[in-house]
């Protein structure tokens, strides 16, 4: 089975809708963990390990919906390209090669899509597990820097991908962080 994703994996088509959904996943998931970070210190919440395990449950829902939701997503556009192919074959394609590498790509989707909110998620809260030793202020104002070096990361790859300037793509994709931020300090909530 790893030998047939990894042979999926090398079809440039099969990467491009990876890569798309573990960015825009995991730009969501970088923003949720921003608003849990500073929404909890807002709130008073009095622990790191509170606000890392509220961050653990967002994680599991969009690592569910990303995965659930382009696993279905890709069936249907998967079954689709299947059918084009059959009708003017006149034969069905069900349990041919080509019908697996369908599968295996969309396999391949469906865990892209789940990655990238974990990865958004984990990182940026990893500070509130030092809780204890820096303080929730602290662990806030790192959780949000790595939040936005985050967004900025995927800006970059995103840049390093279409031939545009790395810095003008890291900026624009690391000002979500701060936009969420200063939305939840001016926001009543």
């Amino acid at each position: 089975m790893f030998e047939d994703l990894k042979q999926a994996w090398q079809k440039e088509d099969v990467r491009k809708i990876s890569r798309r959904y573990f960015i825009s996943n995991g730009f969501d998931g970088t923003l949720t963990s921003t608003g849990v970070a500073v929404g909890s210190f807002l709130s008073g919440v009095p622990t790191g390990l509170t606000v890392f395990k509220v961050g653990v449950g967002a994680g599991i829902g969009l690592a569910t919906s990303g995965i659930w939701s382009v696993w279905e997503i890709e069936r249907a556009e998967k079954l689709a390209e299947v059918h084009e192919l059959e009708e003017p074959m006149m034969t069905g394609l069900e349990g041919t090669e080509i019908h697996r590498q369908k599968k295996q790509g969309r396999v391949i989707n469906a865990l892209s899509s789940g990655l990238g909110p974990v990865i958004g998620i984990l990182l940026p809260l990893i500070p509130f597990l030092f809780e204890p030793a820096i303080g929730m202020l602290y662990s806030t104002v790192a959780s949000v820097a790595i939040g936005v070096a985050l967004l900025s990361a995927f800006g970059v790859y995103m840049g390093n991908i279409s031939g545009q300037k790395l810095y003008v793509a890291a900026a624009r994709m690391g000002a979500a962080g701060i936009v969420v931020t200063l939305l939840n300090l001016v926001l009543p909530g």
